[in-house]
């Protein structure tokens, strides 16, 4: 079998700090073709992973952050091949939050994605503006992968947490055409992204796909990254989230 192409998504935690050079090795350790960086910042250690990513390969790269605040909370895409930044007119405008990219060999998009929690009140309107340019889509295939701080009732927590409008946007996705990439091999595995000091697990990391892209998906994958035997141990509180899709075009 072919070496997959594989993307990874990872919430990096405030910008890497002192776990900077391990996030970094944890990376390129995965030889990801493309990355999706959350909580990525202007920071001295985020840039120091942009910089490590480069050097690895990944040296095409797109980030949306703020110079001020340095400590402001940004996306970072990364990829072996080049990319461009996709503009549409119907997407979220969350700034720092959304970012969108076409690679320019491989022929598909990425877009990454970091929600607001929901006691900001900014939850329900990138859900819709998620959904609504989801609906639209008519360009080339495409993943939406990161941190939602979503999921779906009763299967995507540990203790309950989700809403019934947080729920539905994972149907809403699904009834657009876009495929969560974990469900759609495992319709009911319990499997979680981030826990709560409580130690309450939740998963909070997805990847969703557009039809044309979904039947060269091979496998999507969990890992706490840098974890010796205990998740506490690993390099970000969220897991990393690690698509493999079949390199060659359907």
């Amino acid at each position: 079998m072919a070496e997959s192409l594989r993307l990874v998504a990872w919430n990096i935690r405030a910008g890497g700090g002192k776990r900077a050079d391990g996030i970094s090795n944890a990376l390129v350790k995965l030889r990801p073709h493309a990355i999706v960086l959350c909580e990525f910042r202007s920071t001295p250690p985020s840039q120091s992973i942009a910089v490590a990513l480069a050097d690895a390969g990944l040296k095409h790269q797109l980030a949306n952050y703020c110079e001020v605040p340095p400590g402001k909370n940004s996306l970072l895409i990364a990829a072996r091949e080049p990319i461009k930044l996709v503009r549409l007119r119907k997407r979220p405008v969350e700034p720092g939050r959304w970012l969108m990219a076409r690679l320019q060999i491989s022929g598909f998009a990425i877009g990454g994605m970091h929600i607001p929690n929901q006691h900001t009140g900014r939850k329900p309107g990138y859900h819709d503006a998620v959904v609504d340019m989801a609906r639209r889509w008519r360009h080339v295939p495409a993943v939406l992968m990161g941190d939602t701080n979503s999921g779906q009732i009763g299967i995507d927590e540990e203790t309950p947490v989700f809403n019934r409008r947080t729920h539905n946007w994972f149907e809403k996705l699904g009834d657009a055409g876009w495929t969560d990439g974990f469900r759609h091999f495992y319709p009911e595995r319990r499997e979680y992204t981030w826990y709560s000091h409580r130690g309450n697990g939740f998963r909070l990391d997805q990847a969703f796909l557009s039809r044309p892209i979904l039947p060269r998906l091979r496998s999507v994958q969990h890992r706490w990254l840098g974890a010796t035997g205990k998740r506490r141990d690993a390099l970000s509180d969220h897991a990393a989230l690690i698509v493999d899709f079949d390199p060659s075009s359907p």
